[in-house]
């Protein structure tokens, strides 16, 4: 059976402002969406409210990137309705082997805990799923990869979709022309999100909260 999502056509898919969801866990249908109205969370613009600041602060999360991408993806999927397939989740772990999708994760002592895992093209990092097994644990993944993103250079963090749980941490919603402009101008510049390490919790506190 040839690959209904190759690494090629999921690139050219989100420069374009296309991204794909199956219908189900276990369906083998793809559907591809554009929004009229594109989440986004400005880079300078994230909520960090005194509860999460305090949380942070304690570290009560080892914070890594990448380090376990597959089991990002499947913890992402482990809920009662889903659209992660099995297709999904391989054409994603392709990306990932060819450095274009990225984890990053929370870790309780051996227990993943939290994470989000996404695709970056240029200065562009495309969210494509979180999940939280511990009390604001996506939450605080959120507060570094925001803070990541920023200093590595990227301009343009999409969330697809704005949530409640989103729009509480400072997402909003644009045009799909303003998506596609700043979509445009993100992806002609250069960024690396693996090109420097993970902040700390100072720095993650201090960014927020300068700029929220």
């Amino acid at each position: 059976m040839d690959d209904p999502l190759p690494p090629a056509l999921l690139l050219q898919a989100y420069a374009s402002g296309v991204f794909p969801m199956a219908e189900s866990r276990d369906s083998d249908e793809i559907r591809w969406f554009e929004p009229r109205r594109r989440g986004i969370i400005p880079l300078d613009g994230f909520h960090l409210s005194r509860s999460l600041r305090r949380r942070i602060r304690r570290e009560p999360f080892e914070v890594a990137l990448n380090r376990d991408f597959a089991a990002t993806v499947a913890a992402c999927a482990d809920r009662p309705e889903t659209w992660i397939s099995p297709a999904i989740a391989r054409a994603y772990a392709e990306l990932h082997r060819e450095g274009f999708a990225h984890s990053l994760e929370l870790r309780d002592g051996d227990d993943l805990v939290g994470g989000v895992y996404g695709v970056t093209l240029g200065a562009a990092f495309f969210g494509e799923s979180m999940f939280s097994r511990r009390t604001d644990a996506s939450k605080i993944a959120l507060a570094y990869l925001v803070t990541h993103l920023s200093a590595s250079g990227f301009r343009l963090f999409d969330t697809q979709f704005l949530t409640a749980h989103l729009a509480s941490l400072g997402a909003i919603e644009v045009s799909r022309g303003r998506y596609r402009a700043l979509l445009a101008d993100a992806i002609e510049r250069p960024a690396e999100i693996r090109a420097r390490p993970l902040p700390d919790a100072y720095s993650v506190i201090q960014f927020n909260t300068q700029t929220s």
